[in-house]
């Protein structure tokens, strides 16, 4: 199986080009093919006054700058032949239809003139110093500024480059390299070590390389093992002393483990051992702590709640064990939620969904962890439902707790599913078919800094058991159908009854019973929501408190 690509072309900025002529500009040379009969070619007459050779410099190029008039307004500049004396300016007169031009920059030049003392300029920075402190310069009359450019991907593209540059070390591109490969130096003394992203031309670097440079750094691959059963999987670095975030079933696998072995191999080819800080089988989320680590990049958060359809994504991890591996894609679906076989889920018998998954009344779940150790041969016995972003970015087995970004390099989520044809039921593994999941990264930072803090996360519940409202006899809208209500619970507090059916969650659509689940659960124990339901026909909004879940 292959990851897939989008390459449509990012940051390509296409400018028509204009017939000189058409414009009334005066052409520049070009060369030309002679007729036939054409005259032949002759040299042309020497210069009067020229010498045979060259002349020998008998002042500094600084002294020389210093001494060239500056050009008035509305004059050229024109320079003398060696051994003549220097022209007074005269006034020039504009070609007719001539295109206006701004005067160049007064900066220096690239490199120093042979015989210089000391620099003149630079490739790109202030301009060389002299007597005048500017070069003569050709000013056309009437020239006007050029507009300053229209902003495109380019100056993205630069500062995700010089971010990478900051923080990458010798990771990514590295800081020596990205520097002088991109900024004009040499590039002769490139970063040493291992390199994770690999950049053969520097000068024609495209959104996504410059995305991977950030954040590759940032991500960590992990094996855990126990006994003579292992696997892989990968993380985020959320601090620079060591604290990562995975997947529950990454170090747990699935659930057989609770003490597994877990070593984490850095993006630059350091290898640490972990200890587990925490898990949170109901969204499964973990937190695990590398040990004498010191000095590593943290990814920087986004805010998953601010995501359009179609924007831009990047999914990095350690695909059937082969770590920076990079995809590319788009955010396909938002508000998704999916129903997902754990054997380390916690009971819950409240907010259950009786109907099972939306669409798949009576079957198994498409959807299932991608594990890098293959798929497992026993089946759960436990479902989590959890809401997520739908992306087309390729996730494989493997790339579960890897990072997905936007095109700011910034986490918009932690990949933890992908979608199979055949269902889950194969015992063999199944590769990347375009739909790929993360859990929003307003729900994974929640989570995971109340683990750290804490050693658990905690959950809302609505007290409701719910089922798909589709699958209700004369139901004549989906949502998610209220089944029944705990005494004393959140639902019944906040006015809701059997028969109700529940549409919104916090603004949200509720399509069927998962979408409600995994909402609920998404938000802390004790949160403030809103719930949307309909009630013969009519629509009305209650507040209610949600309780705390409990396993």
């Amino acid at each position: 199986m292959s990851d897939t690509t989008d390459d449509r072309p990012e940051g390509t900025e296409h400018r028509p080009t204009t017939d000189a002529a058409a414009q009334g500009a005066v052409p520049a040379s070009h060369e030309t093919t002679p007729a036939a009969d054409a005259a032949p070619h002759t040299e042309a007459a020497p210069i009067a006054g020229a010498s045979a050779t060259p002349p020998v410099p008998t002042r500094s190029p600084a002294d020389a700058a210093a001494a060239w008039p500056a050009p008035a307004q509305g004059t050229a500049t024109q320079h003398p032949a060696p051994g003549q004396a220097a022209p007074s300016p005269q006034p020039t007169t504009p070609f007719p239809g001539a295109p206006q031009h701004p005067a160049p920059h007064a900066q220096g030049y690239a490199a120093a003139p042979s015989g210089a003392t000391a620099p003149t300029g630079q490739a790109f920075g202030p301009a060389a110093a002299g007597a005048s402190g500017t070069h003569p310069t050709l000013v056309l009359p009437g020239s006007q500024p050029t507009p300053p450019r229209k902003k495109g991907s380019g100056a993205r593209i630069a500062a995700l480059l010089v971010a990478a540059a900051l923080v990458g070390g010798g990771a990514g591109l590295g800081g020596t390299y990205a520097g002088l490969a991109l900024w004009g130096g040499s590039d002769s003394s490139t970063a040493s070590g291992p390199t994770a992203i690999t950049v053969n031309d520097p000068g024609d670097v495209n959104a996504t390389a410059a995305v991977a440079s950030k954040v590759v750094p940032s991500v960590v691959t992990i094996s855990a093992s126990t006994g003579s059963t292992g696997g892989t999987g990968s993380g985020v670095i959320l601090s620079d002393d060591g604290y990562v975030l995975t997947n529950t079933h990454v170090v747990t696998l699935d659930g057989q483990s609770g003490d597994a072995s877990l070593s984490v191999t850095s993006s630059d080819g350091r290898v640490y051992k972990a200890t587990l800080v925490g898990t949170d089988p109901t969204y499964d989320l973990a937190v695990i702590k590398l040990e004498g680590a010191s000095n590593l990049t943290p990814i920087e958060w986004a805010d998953s709640s601010q995501l359009n359809v179609g924007d831009a994504t990047v999914a990095i991890g350690a695909p059937l064990g082969l770590p920076n591996t990079v995809t590319t894609g788009i955010v396909s679906a938002l508000n998704r939620s999916i129903q997902v076989a754990s054997s380390a889920a916690p009971s819950d018998g409240s907010d259950s969904s009786e109907g099972g998954q939306g669409g798949q009344q009576g079957g198994e779940s498409p959807f299932f962890f991608d594990f890098g150790q293959g798929r497992q041969g026993t089946q759960a016995s436990q479902t989590i439902k959890i809401a997520v972003i739908q992306t087309d970015a390729a996730i494989n087995p493997g790339n579960s707790g890897g990072a997905l970004v936007d095109d700011e390099g910034k986490l918009i989520g932690i990949n933890v599913a992908i979608a199979s044809a055949g269902g889950s039921s194969s015992g063999g593994q199944s590769g990347n078919i375009g739909v790929g999941f993360s859990i929003p990264s307003a729900v994974a930072q929640r989570i995971s800094q109340e683990i750290i803090d804490n050693g658990s996360a905690t959950h809302g519940l609505l007290g409701a058991s719910v089922q798909d409202a589709a699958s209700v006899q004369g139901s004549t809208t989906t949502g998610a159908y209220v089944a029944d209500v705990t005494a004393g619970g959140a639902a019944q507090a906040g006015g809701l009854q059997k028969g109700d059916v529940i549409t919104e969650f916090n603004g949200i659509p509720v399509t069927n019973s998962v979408d409600l689940t995994a909402q609920v659960r998404a938000v802390a124990a004790g949160s403030e929501a809103e719930v949307t339901y309909s009630r013969g026909g009519r629509q009305s909004t209650a507040e209610v408190t949600l309780g705390a879940m409990t396993d």
